[in-house]
């Protein structure tokens, strides 16, 4: 079963965005401690004048923390995203991302709204080309240096 996830996750790999959005990530911003992108569609922060989402104050929980974070008052995880940010994009319905652009897992369509079913196929199901494939895959992994 973890292979075949693996398989699915290699199999549609593309270059992946990291924690922070280059549009946060200015002077500006972390000096504002907002994270309000606008969404390329309508120019809005957000997405706002689309129905996509809002700016809004950052809720931090309130449930006590795990095992996880030690080192209580000294791991930035304690409270994230407010060590950087105090405010950020809250999404709507099926929308996501840092400026609610993009649909949530399994949706699709220009407003987020068509089902997208993905089927898990089984990795004993694969033919031989398939497999070979998958296990160059994993061997590329094992041996690449990420930058």
């Amino acid at each position: 079963m973890l292979l075949a996830a693996l398989y699915c996750l290699l199999w549609s790999f593309r270059t992946s965005a990291g924690h922070f959005p280059r549009a946060c990530a200015s002077s500006k911003s972390l000096m504002e401690k907002q994270c309000c992108p606008p969404w390329a569609g309508d120019g809005s922060p957000c997405g706002r004048l689309s129905g996509r989402g809002s700016c809004q104050d950052v809720i931090l929980s309130t449930a006590p923390l795990g095992p996880q974070f030690p080192f209580t008052g000294v791991d930035d995880r304690e409270s994230w995203p407010s060590i950087f940010y105090n405010r950020t994009c809250q999404c709507f319905g099926n929308f996501m991302g840092f400026n609610c652009g993009s649909c949530k897992f399994g949706f699709r369509g220009p407003r987020c709204t068509e089902r997208r079913l993905l089927v898990r196929r089984n990795i004993f199901d694969l033919s031989v080309p398939e497999k070979n494939k998958f296990l160059a895959y994993l061997t590329l992994a094992k041996h690449t240096t990420s930058p």
